[in-house]
């Protein structure tokens, strides 16, 4: 049976796989786990949402899942995924719960969770939830049932901590951002305005139907368009729960997250903060971020795809920076999770600093041409073993050199295998990728 747990809590189609009782059984289990770990107090919880439909649905049964299991609820009600991570520290609760899917669209949904101090659930506490769905465990009655309370100063909280962790006031930018119709329709704009900048929001009116159709951080197209005909300096893309973060420049030309990181890691080393002057990114990052950092003197450290492979490598390395292609940005001096207002702020406030466009800032790194081939495979294990496979490779390596890469990485759900090739033309590139997809395609 397939584990429940992915890389990034529970998910599937709301009120399909993922059910108000299995939502229920899921948060039940994690109090119950929690509290079996801990039996010096009763477990406090933060239960967050997006606004998509389904989230009123779901949250009403995670509230009684928890409560039924004795622990006290704190409902923030609508936040980005990053101000549950932060309120879970900042009002020292137990466990965090946010019901979110993220940049998928609006029927489906899921449950994100966090561990005290607002991190993710380690993999063996997320397997001990999910034992625990088969068993109803102990029922509190009385007074041991859990108690539900509003936090009514959540978002000011949050925000205040975002302010206090921008290094340079916004003022005099004018910008565009993209909230998605999501989770920081009221939050981004807000904390962008009290840095000091002019901001203009679309996409900022979420009805719990429209997050991330046709807009945010997966469709930039409008941002795009809306920086260009407001004459702004830049623009910001959220995703619908604005974990992540991707920007445009005055040009409408977009700006991705390694780029991003590149900005972030030479501002930070610039200043002393960039811990043993390492960056995490994943081996999916473009290479010209890796030559970018190698001619500043940056090491890269590469992991697995995935947001909680780079947080397990800041953790156990110490280091100060990581992030992914798509937008997903960690600080962990500032925040325990992928925030896109945090490095939102964070890009705008070097713009700001330095009175450099973004696209100069973004120029350092120059994007190689990155071609994806998804070739599906009748055994992944074959794949990996084929010296058919191997040679041709090593073929395409030895022909690109130090201007070129090759990656073919096995989907971690299908029988797939993804051929990835970056080249100087996009040409060699695609033409690259077509060669070793064809190999894949033979021996599988």
């Amino acid at each position: 049976m397939a584990r429940l747990f992915g890389t990034d809590g529970v998910r599937g189609l709301a009120n399909g796989e993922l059910t108000p009782e299995l939502a229920l059984s899921v948060a039940a289990s994690a109090a119950r786990v929690l509290a079996a770990h801990d039996r010096s107090h009763r477990p406090v919880a933060v239960v967050g949402r997006d606004p998509r439909a389904s989230g009123e649905m779901l949250e009403a049964a995670v509230v009684a899942g928890l409560a039924s299991a004795g622990a006290d609820v704190l409902r923030v009600g609508v936040q980005p995924t990053p101000a549950v991570a932060y309120l879970v520290g900042a009002l020292e609760a137990d466990l965090g719960v946010m019901i979110s899917a993220s940049h998928n669209p609006m029927p489906d949904n899921g449950i994100k969770l966090f561990a005290a101090g607002g991190h993710k659930l380690p993999d063996g506490i997320e397997d001990e939830i999910e034992a625990g769905l088969t068993s109803d465990g102990p029922r509190p009655t009385g007074a041991g049932i859990g108690r539900v309370s509003d936090v009514g100063d959540a978002i000011d909280r949050y925000t205040d901590h975002l302010l206090a962790a921008t290094p340079h006031p916004l003022t005099g930018l004018r910008i565009v951002v993209d909230c998605a119709n999501g989770a920081a329709s009221f939050a981004a704009p807000e904390v962008y305005r009290k840095a000091g900048a002019e901001v203009i929001a679309i996409h900022a009116e979420p009805d719990g139907i429209n997050i991330n159709e046709n807009c945010g951080s997966t469709h930039p197209e409008q941002l795009q368009a809306m920086v260009v005909e407001h004459g702004a300096d830049l623009g910001i893309a959220h995703d619908g729960d604005a974990d992540r973060c991707l920007a445009v420049d005055a040009s409408g030309e977009l700006v991705d997250g390694d780029q991003i990181m590149a900005i972030l890691a030479l501002a930070m080393a610039e200043a002393g903060e960039l811990t043993q002057d390492t960056l995490v990114a994943t081996v999916m990052s473009n290479l010209g971020l890796h030559l970018a950092m190698r001619d500043h003197q940056v090491n890269l450290r590469t992991t697995a795809v995935g947001d909680r492979y780079v947080l397990e490598e800041l953790r156990s390395g110490g280091y100060a920076l990581g992030g992914e292609q798509s937008g997903h940005v960690v600080f962990p001096a500032l925040a325990t999770t992928g925030d896109g207002l945090l490095t939102a702020l964070r890009v705008m406030s070097r713009v700001a600093s330095t009175g450099k466009p973004l696209a100069e800032l973004a120029g350092v790194m120059r994007k190689l041409p990155q071609v994806l081939v998804n070739v599906r495979v009748s055994d992944k294990a074959t794949v990996a073993k084929s010296p058919v496979v191997r040679e041709a490779v090593e073929a395409v390596e030895a022909e690109l050199g130090d201007e070129g890469r090759v990656l073919l990485r096995p989907s971690g759900t299908e029988q797939l295998v993804r051929v990835m090739v970056e080249a100087p033309a996009q040409e060699i590139a695609q033409a690259a990728a077509d060669r070793l997809a064809g190999v894949v395609s033979s021996v599988s």
